[in-house]
């Protein structure tokens, strides 16, 4: 067994690529719209959100082969209940502003394996920095938008048997993530197709394709990485008359000075601000803070903090019974910080989730 030191990042090599579609068309075929500000900077196309979740081998059965094999088949019966998440951006026919449709794209799934234990890896000093392999991006192209994915799964294999599923989406497709709780969705879906399967192998296994226990060249690059970065996120509960742009700028104002002072650092002059203002668009703007006055709400009484876990990231599970061992979220962060707000409904409440991501160079500045 190879013996890896706290230093010790490891590679990861990439044994097989699919794309998985929904398993029919989606009739009428459904947009949505991305509506970017004149001032918005081209980092918005590498911006995505990233989770990994951790799974030791607990039966002798456990494999992260197996469980990318029923991913292939369950996904694209997920996938019929949001469309919108594997679709591709185009420039609309009438007016050249950018669009998402449904179905055109499909999802990537990557399977990927690495020499090292599960355990070895999560106690890593820059285990921080080696997730960054463990989800698998390709940055949006600003001139051809029309061929790039929007959402990415990566299965990875490690030495002991243990396996971690990350997954990528684009900024412009975050809100709906979050907001229809597409994973839970998906896991449910998945967990009681397995269970019902009479099938004890998926119709896809790589195993029983090619040898994936040699070392083997990488079939695609990855440009993933993860920018250090920090996060907070806020929740607020509002009216639903007041979920509107302006609204929103007001409330992320609110919470942008809360948050620096919490982190003890700055944000910056200007941020991007990601807006979702239905299931039919979101809106990108770049807001500056100079000549704005600060709202007045009542922080004490209309916010509170809020962590991934109340966002139901931990409430995820692709093996029923077994909680993940370890769950990781992020944002990558190019080109400078930004806000998202995402209105959700809640039984009898409006509720408003509003997430910061400030660059660590943002607080090394402030230092």
């Amino acid at each position: 067994m190879a013996i890896h030191t706290d230093s010790f990042v490891p590679k990861l090599s990439n044994e097989g690529i699919q794309t998985v579609t929904p398993m029919r068309i989606t009739e009428p075929r459904q947009t949505r719209q991305v509506l970017i500000g004149e001032l918005v900077g081209p980092g918005i196309f590498q911006r995505c959100l990233n989770m990994v979740q951790y799974y030791r081998k607990e039966k002798e059965e456990d494999s992260g082969w197996l469980v990318a094999g029923w991913i292939k088949e369950t996904l694209g019966i997920a996938l019929l209940e949001q469309p919108m998440i594997c679709g591709r951006l185009r420039k609309g026919e009438n007016d050249g502003e950018l669009e998402i449709v449904s179905n055109d794209c499909g999802i990537r799934l990557i399977e990927a394996r690495t020499q090292m234990n599960l355990s070895e890896f999560l106690d890593l000093k820059q285990r921080e920095e080696a997730e960054a392999q463990l989800v698998f991006w390709k940055d949006i192209d600003k001139q051809n938008p029309q061929f790039s994915p929007l959402f990415y799964v990566q299965v990875t294999n490690f030495q002991c048997g243990g396996y971690s599923i990350g997954t990528s989406c684009s900024i412009f497709l975050a809100d709906l993530l979050l907001r229809t709780e597409f994973l839970k969705t998906w896991a449910n879906i998945h967990n009681n197709i397995i269970n019902n399967s009479e099938r004890k192998l998926p119709l896809f296994y790589l195993p029983g394709l090619k040898n994936t226990t040699s070392s083997s060249p990488n079939i695609i690059s990855s440009s993933s990485n993860k920018n250090p970065a920090k996060i907070m996120i806020f929740k607020i509960n509002a009216e639903s008359e007041s979920l509107e742009s302006e609204w929103c700028r007001n409330v992320a104002l609110a919470c942008l000075e809360e948050t620096e002072n919490n982190l003890g650092s700055e944000m910056g002059a200007e941020f991007s601000l990601f807006v979702n203002e239905s299931f039919e668009a979101i809106k990108v703007e770049s807001c500056s803070r100079n000549g704005m006055l600060k709202p007045q709400l009542r922080l004490n009484k209309e916010f509170t903090f809020a962590k991934w876990d109340d966002l139901g990231a931990n409430e995820v599970t692709f093996r029923e019974g077994y909680k993940p061992a370890h769950v990781s979220c992020w944002f990558r962060s190019i080109l400078g910080g930004f806000v998202i707000v995402i209105p959700s409904i809640e039984e009898d409440a409006y509720r408003v989730n509003i997430i910061f991501t400030i660059p660590i160079e943002k607080f090394s500045e402030g230092l």
